[in-house]
């Protein structure tokens, strides 16, 4: 687990997705070197399924323990991540809005 955020203030979730998604999709042509989210998007996609995998089961535990703080923490790495995935494989958030809106009906 990484460090706590400390100081944190309520957000508006669609535009806070948004704009990290937007920022995820301008990394592409960031140097790997430079950039963690470059070097996701252009490694073998078994990297970014790990840390798919490892963010999943760290936010599992933080639930298990009940920690609430820890769970946001998790929960916000796996957020990240799956943004990651969805931009890497073409997903729009768009699109993953419709699905969850087809699942409401």
């Amino acid at each position: 687990m990484g460090e706590r955020t400390e100081n944190v203030v309520d957000g508006d979730l669609g535009c806070t997705l948004a704009q990290l998604a937007e920022t995820i999709k301008c990394r592409r042509d960031a140097s790997p070197e430079h950039s963690y989210t470059a070097r996701l998007l252009t490694a073998p996609m078994d990297m970014l399924l790990k840390k798919i995998g490892e963010e999943s089961t760290e936010l599992v535990l933080a639930v298990k323990d009940q920690d609430h703080d820890h769970i946001r923490y998790e929960a916000a790495d796996l957020f990240y991540h799956l943004l990651v995935l969805f931009e890497r494989t073409g997903i729009s958030s768009a699109e993953l809005a419709g699905e969850l809106n087809a699942r409401m009906r």
